[in-house]
């Protein structure tokens, strides 16, 4: 458990390295949050992963132990890209092709841009629950509404603290039950978020030049990409997922795959730990033998 000072904020972070030394040598891990949520919900993830990688966490500024009193952090993608840039570059993760980022919720629009930024580290990218949509006139009142709903949630979020909203709340996010500790968790995360900060990133969240620019960037990613989906998600509707996966196949020479859960939701690693842990570690296997392939090899 360290801090990393920059110019935005003091920034909290977790590295199973620090515990275990011999874990430096190992293929790295970051995760990158969801919308009003700190780094806590990774823990069951991590304890699966950590021993066979180098696992990191971090809590974006605005939410958990991360101090941002006295700083003026911009609460934008670019800017919580920089934060997360900082740590990569910290822990020396941008040395060499060691590197997989791992982006749940909005923390895929900030890990796309990551494996834009440090495409010669990436070993591959997870990107789960934050898909693409075709811009019609139905996602845009869709859009509409949504922005409205986050300013009915920011300046009423108190109300999630009882029942029967606080239940509510926990079944749109899982779908299949979640122990009452990180139901907790997830509760408090959201109320206790900086308002600002998780106001701004629900609204980028949905900005049509935000998506459209995720969109673009998303499909460049070189390295193999894992689109992973509950198929039950109230959250974030999975069919976006789906166009995501389609359209790499598409358009994207890097291999890229496509992991379905039918009966889970928004919070897979919660929802369903074991079962995600593997297909997680499956896509890693995968993406570090690929780049142990030839060149020749790789076109073919």
């Amino acid at each position: 458990m360290s801090y990393l000072a920059s110019e935005r904020c003091r920034l909290y972070y977790e590295d199973t390295a620090e515990s275990d030394p011999s874990k430096l040598t190992y293929p790295a891990v970051i995760f990158v949050n969801g919308w009003a949520i700190s780094s806590r919900y990774w823990k069951p993830l991590v304890e699966q992963l950590s021993p066979y990688y180098r696992c990191i966490t971090y809590d974006q500024s605005g939410t958990g132990k991360t101090v941002i009193k006295g700083y003026q952090p911009t609460f934008t993608i670019e800017g919580f890209t920089d934060e997360a840039a900082g740590l990569i570059e910290h822990l020396g993760l941008d040395k060499s092709r060691n590197l997989h980022i791992v982006g749940h919720s909005m923390g895929g629009m900030v890990a796309t841009e990551l494996c834009i930024r440090f495409r010669d580290a990436l070993l591959s990218a997870t990107i789960i629950a934050c898909g693409i949509f075709e811009e019609t006139a139905f996602t845009s009142l869709g859009l509409f509404f949504l922005g409205g709903l986050i300013d009915f949630s920011m300046n009423f979020r108190n109300i999630f603290l009882v029942d029967p909203l606080r239940s509510l709340f926990i079944k749109r996010a899982a779908t299949k039950e979640i122990s009452e500790e990180y139901q907790n968790i997830i509760i408090e995360d959201f109320t206790q978020s900086d308002k600002e900060a998780t106001n701004a990133v629900g609204k980028f969240s949905i900005d049509p030049e935000a998506l459209r620019a995720y969109t673009r960037h998303v499909l460049e990613i070189a390295s193999p990409v894992l689109c992973c989906v509950g198929m039950a998600d109230h959250t974030i509707p999975p069919e976006g997922t789906l166009t995501l996966y389609e359209k790499r196949k598409v358009e994207s020479a890097a291999p890229t795959r496509l992991t379905k859960f039918s009966e889970l939701g928004h919070l897979l690693m919660l929802e369903e730990t074991v079962e995600f842990a593997t297909e997680l570690k499956k896509h890693f296997e995968f993406a570090e033998q690929f780049y142990k392939k030839s060149p020749q090899e790789m076109v073919d």
